[in-house]
């Protein structure tokens, strides 16, 4: 325990001395300090995190998301819990809009649209989500969120043309879908 929390500290010590440099390519501009939104993603998965592996609610929505009927048979108002999730599921959609519409200035009624659900489901999938439900992290979903925001960030800075940029993005989340109903398809022939 000792060990993961002189690890954690290192981690977050070595992160905060490289987000203080001045990261700018001009002299004219300063670009230091940790973004507004890290913290932001830390608290919400501190919490989210605590909620799905502390709590009998967050027990509770993997049952619901592995068997729905199993999940009933227990006695568990499976209606309700799917409400309390789209609740908190468009909470965080707010949030992210929020966050968003700051960082841009403005609001546009096209906000949102396009690819932003395929980025959403993508992000958990590439964390190892299952798309059929039941499991998951809360954590992997924020890797996988850092997996393709690394990818448009890194394509961005090679100069790749839009059209590739998608397609490297597509090859990754169709990786990650085969894998997921790879290891699905599996777990049902082995019976784990």
């Amino acid at each position: 325990m000792l060990a993961k929390i002189g690890g954690l500290a290192l981690l977050a010590a070595v992160a905060t001395y490289a987000l203080t440099l001045n990261r700018s390519p001009s002299n004219l501009v300063v670009i230091a300090g940790v973004p507004y939104v890290v913290p932001l993603v830390l608290v919400l998965l501190v919490i989210g995190t605590f909620v799905l592996d502390r709590t009998s609610y967050g027990r509770h929505i993997y049952a619901v998301g592995g068997n729905k009927e199993a999940a009933r048979r227990a006695g568990i108002d499976v209606e309700r819990i799917r409400m309390s999730v789209f609740v908190i599921a468009s909470s965080a959609a707010a949030i992210g809009a929020i966050v968003y519409s700051s960082k841009v200035g403005s609001v546009d009624p096209n906000a949102g649209g396009g690819n932003t659900l395929l980025m959403s489901v993508g992000a958990a999938v590439i964390g190892g989500t299952s798309l059929f439900g039941g499991k998951g992290r809360l954590s992997n979903a924020v890797i996988g969120g850092a997996v393709l925001a690394i990818i448009a960030n890194g394509m961005g800075l090679l100069k790749q043309p839009a059209a590739v940029v998608f397609m490297v993005t597509g090859l990754v989340l169709l990786l990650a879908a085969s894998v997921d109903a790879l290891s699905r398809r599996r777990a049902a022939a082995t019976g784990h």
